[in-house]
């Protein structure tokens, strides 16, 4: 039985040109960066050529992208440093944040070294801008912003140049973790007011355990690691040279096709709406599903029936691949916090579907036929 592949908010599959480009890099090319002799400088050019190409792409310069270990750790840096280092005192983010943004800040508020505080969420799962407006105003302490470009549940996206304004009127330093964005989107940070933003190599055809944090030139922030001063002395420790030449392969690629990928599949993903609508009763969609909203990710909510609790353990034993929230969750079931913030009804079981240019209408239909069996 030939699997179906619906989760690619989680990850998504390696590409081939993108193995065949690290491929050397595990063999022949094998240097450290860091060692002077021609092996090193192989490995040093390649390092260097990849940042050039992920700043090219992002409009940004070489010396604004740090390759991470993925988002997360991204996410963490930003906040951190903010903290530490650019005197920021109170953190305003949303409740529906990646945890990777949600936990790092409870950690340092329940330290006792910021306080923070959640933004509205309007009930389409917007953040409500005005509400951040409010609550910037009535601070006198530096804040941190953190909103994420598009949420990885509903898919929600950010009007990211709006909330940057705001947080400039303020003097705020605004993080917006763009995983879900970068490689699917033409982000352009020379334009937007942001002070940090994140990707992962593994959300656009990339390998997994890579990432980046852009870190605008005007800001000054210490080392994250210490050590043998990698990465212009901001994370130490030999880079993965594999992963950073496969990071900036994929988001190449992923640039290159961006127009006709995307149309191709937000087709699959209007398909999969018109489909469910037609096909399933009581189906409802969380979030801004049909307006502003990534064209990769659907979340859908079900009836509650004794059939349908067990959906996503009955689709896997189908052979499809979906999930009910996040899957940065190591695989606890926990119900998702994203879903419970916007439209708390325990009467309905939400799904995530997220597609890629790999999908098919065909898998779709097929998808269909399994939930009205399940429902």
């Amino acid at each position: 039985m030939d699997r179906i592949y619906f989760d690619n908010a989680a990850t998504t599959a390696l590409d081939k040109e993108v193995l065949d480009a690290m491929l050397p890099y595990m063999t022949t090319h094998f240097g450290n960066p860091s060692s002077i002799y021609s092996y090193g400088r192989e490995s040093r050019l390649a390092v260097e050529t990849a940042r050039k190409t992920v700043a090219r792409i992002l409009n940004a310069h070489p010396g604004e992208i740090f390759f991470t270990s993925g988002g997360t750790e991204s996410d963490n840096m930003a906040i951190s440093t903010a903290i530490h280092d650019l005197g920021c005192r109170h953190i305003i983010t949303s409740p529906i944040e990646h945890h990777a943004v949600l936990h790092a800040v409870e950690h340092f508020d329940h330290d006792d070294v910021i306080s923070s505080s959640f933004v509205k969420i309007l009930p389409d799962g917007h953040v409500d801008l005005s509400d951040l407006e409010d609550q910037l105003s009535a601070r006198t302490e530096r804040c941190f912003v953190s909103l994420m470009h598009a949420n990885n549940e509903i898919g929600n996206l950010l009007d990211i140049y709006a909330a940057g304004e705001i947080c400039k009127k303020y003097n705020a330093i605004f993080h917006s973790d763009t995983v879900q964005t970068v490689g699917h989107y033409k982000i352009d940070l020379r334009s937007k007011p942001v002070h940090f933003a994140t990707g992962a190599g593994h959300k656009f055809h990339g390998p997994k355990g890579v990432g980046i944090l852009y870190i605008n030139d005007n800001i000054k922030v210490k080392p994250i690691i210490y050590g043998g001063g990698q990465e212009r002395n901001m994370r130490a420790g030999t880079e993965n040279l594999y992963g950073i030449v496969g990071f900036a392969k994929a988001l190449e690629l992923a640039d290159a096709t961006l127009e006709k990928d995307s149309v191709y599949i937000q087709s699959l993903k209007t398909y999969m709406i018109e489909q469910l609508q037609a096909q399933i009763k009581g189906v409802q969609f969380n979030g801004d599903h049909n307006g502003k909203s990534l064209y990769t990710v659907l979340n859908a909510s079900f009836p509650k029936t004794e059939k349908s609790e067990m959906i996503l353990f009955n689709l896997d034993m189908q052979g499809i691949c979906v999930s009910g929230g996040s899957a940065c969750s190591s695989g606890a079931d926990i119900g998702s916090h994203v879903i419970r913030a916007i439209n708390a009804n325990p009467n309905l079981v939400p799904v995530r579907f997220s597609f890629c240019k790999h999908n098919t209408k065909e898998e779709v239909d097929v998808v269909i036929s399994k939930l009205k069996e399940l429902i």
